[in-house]
């Protein structure tokens, strides 16, 4: 392979490096149109070059040297597709990218997981609320400008596909996976949110794959660590699980990622993942649903796969299954040969290869790949920490703020009375205590660590007095809010004895847990603010102290007393 592949044939592109022209086609139409670049490089291909486009490599910044090294000599070696990041830092990464790109004579389509932005792999970036925030947002259009910004993140160090918006309808509780990852259990709210988020990204320039196909939101196993199997009629699945799919596919999405899960209902092969099921991925998805954009498989390296297919039989099954890209194989050089032998065996045509390459090839003209990509690493840090973003995260937040049950909304908060805040989770002071603390200036703060002694929480019980006004933070202070909000008996006890003294809730928390207080629901009102981060304790204090009228809408229903849409 010479270097025109990469270079003379580059006046052809539509595209700009780093820019998305308002005349470029979307993905879906430049499949129809066959771009001469896409014909010229693919021309050149051998067999096992073309199987290699269709691996992408798992790569870290935050891993030594000789790891970064050895992804290095991969992508030399093997000649692969593409790079899925993981953690690490932008800097580092957009650095770490060029090298990888120069070590490929076909440029690399570069990928990450960035449901939430950068910040859900990469230290010193902007982090979105989560989805499940999001779906509380009325707004959509700060969604759609929430993507917008998502991909000028995204196309500052170098990447060009974004694994999400996840699409899943989270209407099942315990999920342990999905969870505040989604939009909620409402398949009408999910569809319309996550196509805001996937028109604002598309619109920037950024390849989009929706997940987790056929949809993830009923389960409780983590795909990450066993098989899911879904046991629902294909009937079911088609009027719920599917229906964001759906409606994102008629919108041009072009990307879809395959979850690991067992579906008997579509396919009954016994412990057959739907990654690797032609009955899914080609029969439902392709043909029953129309879909012509890129397939993109979840993580071959997850026990969903591997349990029961090793050594890279799975991924030849997943190619016959009709995926178009394959992530994070174990060992992509075993895999690729074992794929090149099922092609000889005419277990897989060489057809069913090329279709997929071609797909390939496209999404990286489309993203402007034709002429040899170099990353500016000057001045990354401040380029992806913009000022328009970090307030448009702000804007989100304060749309997200959810008022339940409330007799007289927050009236009743008076600044002059002596005021005590509580807050409980975490042993230091938060953000929203410090805020609320210069209104109320007749306060006294408490700190209550999730482990705290009954002793320790009497001590604070006895200096409460009868008439006083309580405001009482809840925090969950771990990385990522899911269920289980690690709160001793104890603690679980005060909440009880505060929500009945008519205290008014901050929850940091996901609303979820709400289900795990006993006793919260006598409290005089309770705000729901989803998660941790400061964004969410500035919001919730802008609501304490009647700066911010709460708009949101609960997203999921936690119990017959907190129900989806509940929000005064």
């Amino acid at each position: 392979m010479n270097k025109k592949l990469i270079y003379a044939l580059g006046v052809v592109s539509l595209i700009s490096i780093g820019k998305a022209s308002a005349q470029q086609p979307s993905y879906l139409d430049l499949l129809k149109q066959q771009p001469h670049w896409v014909d010229s490089v693919f021309n050149k291909l051998s067999t096992k070059q073309k199987i290699a486009q269709l691996f992408f490599v798992r790569a870290h910044t935050n891993l030594s040297q000789a790891y970064q090294d050895s992804v290095g000599k991969v992508i030399k070696r093997e000649k692969l597709g593409g790079v899925v990041f993981f953690q690490g830092g932008p800097e580092r990464q957009a650095i770490l990218t060029n090298k990888y790109q120069q070590k490929s004579k076909v440029p690399l389509l570069i990928a990450s997981d960035g449901e939430w932005g950068l910040g859900m792999r990469l230290d010193s970036t902007i982090s979105y609320p989560y989805q499940m925030a999001l779906g509380a947002v009325q707004n959509k259009e700060l969604i759609y400008k929430m993507g917008l910004e998502v991909a000028k993140d995204f196309k500052r160090i170098g990447m060009h596909m974004n694994l999400a918006p996840d699409v899943d309808v989270n209407n099942n509780p315990r999920n342990p996976v999905i969870n505040f990852r989604s939009f909620g259990e409402n398949k009408y709210n999910v569809a319309e949110k996550s196509a805001a988020y996937l028109k604002g990204m598309q619109e920037g320039g950024l390849l989009v794959s929706i997940k987790h196909f056929p949809g993830h939101g009923d389960t409780d196993v983590d795909s990450h660590y066993d098989l899911p199997q879904l046991k629902f009629s294909k009937e079911r699945l088609d009027s719920l699980e599917l229906y964001p799919f759906k409606e994102l596919i008629k919108q041009g999405a072009a990307g879809v990622m395959i979850a690991h899960m067992n579906i008997p209902s579509l396919d009954p092969t016994p412990n057959m993942p739907s990654t690797l099921s032609k009955p899914i991925v080609t029969d439902l998805l392709k043909n029953e649903l129309g879909f012509k954009g890129l397939i993109i498989s979840d993580a071959m390296d997850m026990k969903g796969v591997t349990k029961f297919y090793k050594d890279g039989e799975a991924e030849v099954m997943g190619l016959i299954a009709g995926n178009d890209i394959l992530e994070l194989a174990h060992d992509t050089k075993e895999a690729v040969k074992k794929v090149k032998q099922a092609i000889k065996d005419e277990r897989i045509t060489m057809a069913r290869i090329d279709e997929s390459v071609r797909k390939v090839l496209t999404a990286k003209y489309w993203a402007g790949l034709t002429v040899k990509p170099h990353v500016d690493e000057n001045n990354i840090a401040a380029e992806v920490n913009r000022p328009e973003s970090m307030a448009l995260v702000q804007q989100l937040a304060d749309a997200s703020m959810t008022l339940l049950k409330s007799r007289d909304g927050l009236a009743g908060l008076t600044p002059n009375k002596r005021t005590v805040i509580v807050n409980v989770g975490t042993p230091q002071a938060t953000l929203f205590q410090t805020e609320i603390s210069g209104i109320y200036k007749n306060s006294i703060a408490f700190n209550v660590d999730k482990n705290a002694s009954a002793t320790a929480i009497a001590d604070i019980l006895k200096q409460i007095k009868g008439d006083d006004q309580i405001i009482l933070a809840i925090v969950d202070t771990r990385l990522r809010p899911g269920n289980n909000i690690p709160l001793n008996k104890d603690v679980k006890d005060l909440i009880t004895s505060l929500s009945a003294r008519n205290a008014m809730v901050a929850f940091f928390a996901n609303p979820y847990n709400l289900a795990n207080l006993p006793g919260i629901e006598m409290a005089r009102s309770i705000v729901v603010a989803y998660q941790k981060e400061d964004f969410m304790q500035k919001a919730a204090a802008a609501v304490f102290n009647k700066k911010l009228v709460p708009t949101g809408k609960l997203p999921v229903t936690v119990n017959a007393m907190f129900k989806y849409g509940d929000g005064l």
